[in-house]
């Protein structure tokens, strides 16, 4: 079975009522296992793959997704965009706790990931100046608009190694930066969709404020504003993906156009 849209995001989202005909596919990859089977099915009458990014019971730690094997196993089953829910911390008051943010820029802080599927014989020197598709975000933004869900049209993000969560002085810094939220996985998931030409858009959910704010940030605090704010997010994707166009009218599928030198 193929796909046209790809949903990366925490097991907490997939809800097997959503989908209909539903087949779980296992995929092998030039660069290892994906994060856990794909589960293919049919949603507003449209083909979408999910796959948990962390596996299903969230065992695989940031640092440790194989996103390279992500993205080629989506490639693979056709899929031409994808959707990425995630968590994120506020850098700033006004991004508030269940508040959606659908970022348009990054702030790369990791240091231990692959980012690129070109590691030999060719060197890939993509453009993520705007790492979002474009056509995906504004559809994102609308839909938030339209079904009354708060959603923030701009994010600044920054993506830190983890899985441990930033001390005060890191947290200070990267408000200093003029950032907006910040997380874990959205690089190289992003860049990794640009080099194989998948428009990519991210869903990111404020769980908490980050340190700045004076108060600790647990996992129980996250969890617990996951789980109030899962619903939204899922609505969004609904809409969404029965609102985005059968063809993309975006610079996403020629990526690789100008890419090699």
């Amino acid at each position: 079975m193929q796909a046209e849209i790809g949903i990366i995001g925490g097991t907490g989202l997939y809800d097997p009522k959503l989908l209909k005909n539903v087949e779980e596919v296992t995929i092998n990859t030039p660069y290892g296992a994906p994060s856990d089977a794909i589960i293919i099915g049919e949603l507003a009458s449209r083909h979408v793959a999910f796959l948990p990014r962390h596996a299903k019971k969230h065992t695989i730690r940031p640092t440790d997704v194989n996103s390279r094997a992500n993205i080629f196993a989506l490639k693979k089953l056709g899929v031409q965009r994808i959707l990425a829910p995630s968590a994120v911390g506020s850098l700033k008051e006004k991004y508030k706790p269940s508040d959606i943010v659908f970022v348009d820029q990054f702030i790369d802080r990791t240091t231990r990931r692959e980012q690129s599927f070109y590691t030999e014989k060719r060197v890939c020197h993509i453009s993520v100046a705007e790492p979002m598709c474009p056509e995906m975000r504004q559809t994102l933004i609308g839909v938030a608009k339209d079904i009354g869900i708060q959603g923030h049209a701009t994010g600044t993000y920054v993506c830190i190694e983890g899985p441990r969560f930033s001390t005060k002085a890191e947290s200070r810094l990267f408000r200093s930066w003029g950032a907006d939220v910040i997380g874990m996985t959205l690089v190289p998931e992003c860049v990794l969709a640009r080099e194989a030409e998948i428009c990519f858009a991210s869903i990111a959910t404020v769980t908490d404020y980050d340190v700045w704010k004076d108060h600790a940030v647990s996992a129980d605090e996250v969890v617990a504003t996951m789980k109030i704010t899962v619903e939204k997010v899922r609505r969004i994707i609904l809409e969404a993906v029965a609102r985005l166009p059968k063809e993309r009218d975006c610079e996403c599928k020629n990526a690789l156009k100008c890419a090699f030198l």
